[in-house]
């Protein structure tokens, strides 16, 4: 799928944030494990994109959306680059969000796959990432070239106060 993707550096279009709030809460309330429970309350997504907008200003992440044709945004995923001398060589990849209404048409391995070039272009060999253990996101990083390297057992707090556990992946570029 030839899709674009750009990068973002600045979070200031009124447009766009408002259709990364709708994201973030489509994910979350659709089951999506990102830190929230459904149903997401207004002042959480707000301040989510409030703290991706302040990291964008340091240089220190990267934010890259795609959108369709007409210009409605899909999805996002975002790169946080590890600033620590002995670090610079990595990154984590945070957030791979799409919207449910556009899943399974290769938008997320479209955002990967950019996610990984930018990271390449940044000089980093190696990414990082974790997921819920029983997610659709464990066999989709497998599928796409991810390796296992562990996980950590009650690492999430759910809604309904049960534990859970999380995946966590690499990727050597």
């Amino acid at each position: 799928m030839t899709l674009p993707i750009t990068d973002i550096s600045i979070l200031d279009d009124g447009r766009l944030r408002a259709d990364l709030e709708a994201l973030l809460e489509d994910a979350v309330n659709s089951g999506a494990s990102l830190g929230y429970h459904a149903p997401l309350a207004p002042h959480w997504k707000q301040a989510f994109w409030d703290g991706v907008a302040g990291l964008l200003s340091v240089s220190a992440h990267r934010l890259l959306i795609a959108c369709g044709p007409d210009g409605d945004l899909l999805g996002s995923v975002q790169l946080a680059l590890c600033t620590k001398p002995n670090g610079a060589h990595r990154a984590e990849v945070q957030k791979l969000l799409v919207f449910t209404r556009h899943r399974r048409n290769g938008v997320a391995r479209r955002l990967m796959a950019a996610v990984e070039d930018t990271a390449r272009g940044l000089g980093r060999s190696l990414l990082v990432l974790d997921t819920l253990k029983g997610d659709s996101g464990e066999p989709f990083y497998e599928a796409t070239g991810w390796q296992r390297a562990g996980m950590i057992p009650g690492y999430t707090v759910e809604a309904d106060g049960a534990l859970h556990d999380t995946v966590l992946f690499y990727k050597t570029l």
